[in-house]
């Protein structure tokens, strides 16, 4: 019968008398910049993330860009991230002219290697930008320890992670600032683009709200030339209205989840996701499988209209536009294999059983 990888018309059909009339009310008091939405919503990204600071931006990527410039990155500087993300994590980093130091990743959980990072470090190393990838959060502890002995600013890219937990506390929360994307995909997802800065600190607070607005503090007075990114009151009024159904779309997602493990669990062709000790709250913001034979799966699959995505199928060291950083093909051994042989499968609260069931035959008949 065919099953999508996210169909966002249902999640709309259940929340619709809401949505409407929280549009409405934007649409009503017009305050259309930085209305009274977004102060809310921030005050509730910023309980639910357990840090007294939550400033909203204009898309997941301003996010990290604003932390990035509230860090005092600037060009000729090096950030340490990841090799396997989402572009917009290494492509904050080129943006303000400064160096993406490229590091492998773990195979079992695809985030960052804590261990290869201090060899990665240089005189010219400004901040480290681990990837809660999938909505695993990558190993803290470790990352956070290597970078206070070095004096290195931590940004925690939480764009597929809000209300994950490492060790009981929240994505967003352990590292200096959190940077959170509202796409409409994401587990808290908007009706648009949208983000979110969280932080402990009241100086990288000030800062990123400076920032968002031209870098004025009062109007037309600007300290610094900052960016026009600010969440838009629209998308929070969306987003506070899914706030309170978060950790009950996690849980399902959680259980979704369980059942396709349950289901592969025999299957050695099939790699199920690890789940590591420390990730007292894994989201699934993604449920990402490793075939030896990807591509023949995902022709299958979308011969059967069963929806699949591949997160990611080029890492940073082979993407023409960072060819100047000079990698060799095979420096990154770890993301190389991993590139090509990740699949996602469906997984959202609205999915129905017959739908995963579908799902895990087909992908149970197509796996080598």
């Amino acid at each position: 019968m065919g099953v999508p990888l996210l169909d966002m018309s249902r999640q709309y059909a259940y929340l619709k008398a809401e949505l409407d009339a929280a549009v409405i009310a934007v649409l009503t008091h017009g305050g259309f910049v930085l209305g009274p939405e977004v102060t809310m919503l921030e005050q509730q990204v910023s309980q639910l993330t357990r840090v007294p600071h939550a400033v909203g931006v204009a898309s997941g990527t301003d996010a990290l860009l604003v932390a990035l410039i509230a860090a005092g990155v600037e060009a000729g500087d090096e950030v340490i991230t990841t090799d396997f993300s989402f572009f917009a994590t290494a492509g904050v980093i080129h943006r303000l002219g400064a160096k993406p130091v490229l590091v492998d990743i773990e195979e079992d959980t695809f985030n960052l290697d804590p261990g290869l990072i201090e060899a990665a470090i240089t005189p010219g190393t400004k901040a480290v930008i681990p990837v809660h990838l999938f909505g695993q959060c990558a190993d803290m502890d470790p990352i956070m320890a290597i970078a206070r002995r070095h004096n290195l600013i931590v940004i925690e890219d939480a764009a597929q992670a809000i209300g994950s937990e490492y060790r009981g506390q929240k994505a967003g929360s352990i590292g200096d600032m959190g940077a959170f994307s509202f796409y409409p995909t994401k587990n808290l997802g908007g009706a648009g683009d949208g983000g979110m800065i969280t932080t402990n600190s009241d100086e990288f607070a000030d800062a990123c709200a400076m920032i968002r607005v031209h870098g004025a503090k009062r109007k037309y007075y600007h300290d610094m030339v900052g960016l026009n990114s600010r969440l838009d009151t629209l998308q929070a009024a969306v987003l506070l209205v899914k706030m309170k159904y978060l950790n009950d779309w996690s849980l399902k997602r959680q259980q979704w989840a369980a059942r396709y493990n349950e289901a592969f669990a025999s299957r050695p062709e099939i790699r199920t996701p690890v789940t590591k000790d420390y990730a007292t709250f894994h989201i699934f913001n993604q449920y990402t499988i490793v075939v030896n034979n990807r591509d023949e799966v995902v022709e299958g699959l979308r011969k059967a209209e069963i929806g699949c995505m591949i997160y990611y199928p080029v890492p940073f060291h082979l993407q023409p536009c960072f060819a100047y950083l000079g990698h060799a093909p095979q420096e990154f051994p770890v993301s190389g294999r991993v590139a090509q042989s990740v699949l996602s499968l469906p997984i959202y609260p609205e999915m129905t059983q017959d739908e995963q069931d579908e799902v895990i035959e087909a992908v149970i008949k197509l796996a080598r």
